[in-house]
């Protein structure tokens, strides 16, 4: 077994605990691989393991990638890294999830671009939950209105919201973040019923972001090693 296959599987394993932990089924919670400097071949491996969803925060390296896996057909691309005006346009027409959108005019800009023969972009709201002044993210204030403009946008589908919390060991802080975004997701599927994905949680927050409601974790590291 390779060590990409044993890593894989712990991952998934560690998801599973957590969900049973929290009384929640397993398929509730999506692994999104975050696959950014990874190679092309590492990414086949994963997907023939049974992995759908990728993450990836790296535009060149991501169109290099998804052009050479063109021919696996049930893979899906998320970006999920900040977002340049001038990079719309590709964001737009190679990928099918955006979780970092959180700004008018990069929501319009991919609206814009989005090609007509494609289905609309699945977008995540990013959330600045920790409200740290380095991070990006709109503020959980800020939400229902950035939410109302991606409604009126067509080539866009508004699925939820997205957190990068606090980098901390106080897992009491943690917790009242990951709390504050899932009431904020819950309001934010009673305006619009298509809202289903709440993504929060890496590696060293995975069962408690599970425990409070995640739909969606990022690993990264855990499932392909270290940086290469």
């Amino acid at each position: 077994m390779s060590t990409l296959e044993q890593n894989y599987q712990r991952v998934t394993q560690r998801l599973i605990n957590a969900c049973q932990q929290s009384g929640r089924q397993p398929g509730e919670v999506r692994l999104l691989a975050v696959s950014k400097t990874k190679p092309a071949d590492m990414v086949e491996r994963c997907y023939q393991l049974g992995q759908r969803s990728f993450g990836e925060n790296y535009l060149q390296d991501a169109e290099a990638k998804i052009a050479a896996l063109q021919h696996l057909n049930e893979i899906e691309w998320h970006f999920i890294g900040p977002i340049q005006s001038n990079k719309t346009r590709p964001i737009a027409t190679h990928f099918q999830w955006v979780e970092t959108v959180c700004r008018d005019k990069i929501a319009r800009r991919l609206n814009d671009q989005r090609p007509d023969d494609m289905a609309p972009l699945n977008v995540l709201l990013q959330v600045n939950v920790s409200g740290e002044p380095q991070k990006a993210g709109i503020s959980l204030a800020d939400i229902p209105a950035l939410a109302q403009l991606i409604e009126q946008l067509p080539r866009l589908t508004l699925r939820g919201l997205m957190c990068i919390p606090e980098n901390t060991a106080d897992e009491a802080a943690l917790a009242a973040q990951f709390a504050h975004m899932k009431h904020a997701w819950q309001q934010l599927q009673q305006q619009y019923p298509q809202v289903d994905t709440l993504s929060m949680g890496m590696s060293a927050d995975l069962e408690l972001a599970v425990a409070q409601g995640s739909s969606e974790v990022r690993i990264g590291t855990d499932i392909f090693g270290a940086r290469g």
